[in-house]
């Protein structure tokens, strides 16, 4: 039996960091999906914010075409605090006033992975990480965004967990590869089982 072909339904640098730390050899192939819409129609349904990453990620994977011999990748992350959904910052300034309203509080990263496989979603896995902000001062606030630059508006809590983010944090409760937005563990021992890579 021929191994299948692994396809990234993602443009995430992230994501692709972990696979390929992980060794795994892929290709990747992103879509154009409108990510505002599906939240637009997903809120207005009332359903729980747990529910919208795997919502996601499956409309990533299955937008993507693939031959019978391809397994895609699809996978999304949300933020929420207080009962609120959050989106990227949109700007340097919006991100500094999100990291200042997170200061002394917590909030949840809720992750979805799927896998697809001739147009059905073959399998998926969620997770919540709960992040706990420590009390930093604005001076460590403004070096940090100094430092870190624009690269942080591609992240939804305006951090780079794996990189100097870190320093931002109190307590952290969750999985790191999750944190980062593709919980590789779950996700690796699912390609073991269907013969995706070597058990």
């Amino acid at each position: 039996m021929t191994k299948p072909t692994l396809v990234l339904a993602s443009k995430s640098a992230i994501r692709r960091q972990i696979l390929d730390g992980a060794g795994l050899s892929y290709e990747v192939r992103a879509g154009q999906t409108d990510e505002g819409a599906l939240k637009r129609k997903f809120l207005i349904s009332g359903a729980p914010l747990t529910e919208l990453p795997l919502v996601l990620a499956t409309a990533k994977a299955m937008e993507v075409t693939a031959t019978a011999d391809e397994i895609l990748i699809g996978a999304d992350q949300i933020m929420e605090m207080d009962g609120k959904l959050f989106d990227k910052p949109a700007n340097m300034a919006e991100a500094r006033q999100r990291l200042l309203d997170m200061r002394g509080k917590e909030h949840r990263l809720i992750g979805a992975v799927v896998t697809v496989r001739d147009n059905k979603q073959i399998w998926h896995h969620t997770s919540t990480t709960r992040l706990k902000v420590r009390q930093f001062s604005e001076k460590f606030l403004d070096t940090y965004l100094e430092l870190e630059g624009e690269e942080i508006l591609y992240c939804v809590g305006g951090y780079k967990f794996e990189g100097r983010g870190a320093q931002l944090f109190e307590h952290v409760e969750g999985d790191f590869f999750s944190i980062l937005g593709l919980s590789l563990l779950p996700l690796l021992a699912h390609l073991r089982d269907i013969g995706a890579v070597m058990s």
